[in-house]
């Protein structure tokens, strides 16, 4: 066998061991969510319950306060990743196509806001939207996922527009086409793909946020899936266990969903302007 087989061998061999690190929790989670109460109780001595049933699923569906909390979470994150898409589409524009000076330090200056974990402003931001008199109020959670998500979609938007041949709005300045009028019937139709990715990575990313709802909400018909689920597991016994799994895998199993239905698109969009030349 070459080299090079052994080279893909041992990716793949890699990769498979990431795989299983990955998605082990989620079978565990899984087979605590098929379990009746009896059978919690076994732990791992039985992984596969010897009675497997759905009613866990349909009494957490069943509960109103549960499908509440779903939908503020879609709410949230949908209405936060559009907040981030609308705030990155003129700045990523700007640093595709209108050279100025620091532009590297700004997407640099970007991509460090990214990496900074929102549990370091959560102090000043929480006294801060209190001045503001904008706690338990969904446009001040909305308002941070917009913030925390813009980096991500600037640099996601830079890459598609880079990928957009720059000869199409040169000729429609000729005919006299504003710099907006350029964005909005030119550039922004052929960059759907990763307009759609931009928005679907920062949802996800919103949807899985916890600290900023669990500060800036107090009001339990306000929260998302993230925090209630974490206020449950705080109070869960041992016989509601398998409720709480059959909870958490609901909550998760959306963003997984979306993400791999659309992983081509996305991959598509982050490598977009990769072979540009």
């Amino acid at each position: 066998m070459s080299a090079a087989r052994w080279g893909d061998v041992a990716s793949y061999a890699l990769f498979a061991l990431l795989a299983a690190f990955f998605l082990l929790p989620f079978a565990w989670l899984g087979s605590l969510a098929i379990r009746t109460p009896a059978e919690v109780y076994l732990g791992a001595a039985r992984f596969v319950p010897e009675a497997p049933t759905l009613d866990n699923f349909g009494a957490v569906l069943s509960d109103r306060a549960f499908l509440t909390y779903l939908w503020n979470g879609l709410k949230l994150s949908a209405c936060g990743g559009a907040l981030a898409l609308a705030l990155a589409i003129p700045a990523a524009y700007a640093c595709s196509r209108i050279p100025f000076r620091g532009q590297g330090a700004v997407l640099v200056g970007l991509l460090a806001v990214q990496m900074i974990s929102p549990l370091v402003i959560l102090v000043p931001l929480y006294r801060w939207m209190s001045t503001l008199d904008l706690l338990n109020l969904d446009l001040s959670v909305i308002a941070v996922y917009g913030a925390i998500g813009m980096p991500l979609a600037v640099w996601l938007l830079k890459v598609t527009f880079d990928a957009i041949p720059v000869e199409l709005e040169e000729a429609a300045q000729i005919d006299g086409a504003s710099r907006w009028m350029i964005l909005g019937r030119i550039v922004l139709p052929l960059a759907r793909s990763g307009l759609a990715s931009a928005f679907v990575l920062t949802m996800v990313m919103n949807w899985s946020q916890f600290l900023v709802p669990f500060i800036l909400l107090e009001r339990d018909q306000d929260w998302p899936i993230s925090v209630a689920i974490f206020n449950f597991a705080g109070s869960v016994s041992a016989s509601t266990t398998q409720l709480l799994a059959a909870a958490c895998l609901i909550a998760v199993l959306p963003a997984v969903l979306v993400f791999v239905a659309l992983q081509r698109m996305i991959v598509t969009a982050l490598i977009s302007g990769a072979v540009k030349g």
